[in-house]
């Protein structure tokens, strides 16, 4: 077994916090997204993140409005909503225990 799918329900769980973290930053249109994500051990597909927007839209924590794009037609750019940031914000604090408790676990004292 590889370490990827060792550990792949841990990186699928982790994927919404990151894509609502990299929306936080700036208005994104999907494809930047998944760039952002690509160089990382989170690099995903279209056919991963399109759902996984469209469930984050249904559960109100990103929206999107169209822009006119010089390459073609319109293009969705996706932000945060206030639920979403409030969303982000709790899962951030509590990635911060959950990471300060795997460092105090087993630390030599």
């Amino acid at each position: 077994m590889s370490i990827n799918e060792k550990f792949s329900a841990i990186r699928k769980g982790l994927l919404e916090f990151l894509v609502l973290k990299v929306i936080a930053a700036d208005k994104v249109y999907a494809a930047d997204i998944l760039a952002q994500l690509s160089g990382t051990e989170f690099a995903t597909q279209e056919g991963t993140l399109y759902p996984l927007l469209s469930k984050m839209r249904r559960e109100e924590l990103v929206d999107y409005e169209w822009k006119e794009s010089e390459a073609g037609p319109p293009r969705k750019y996706y932000k945060l909503t206030a639920k979403g940031a409030e969303q982000l914000r709790e899962t951030s604090e509590y990635w911060q225990q959950i990471s300060s408790t795997v460092k105090a676990l087993g630390a030599k004292t």
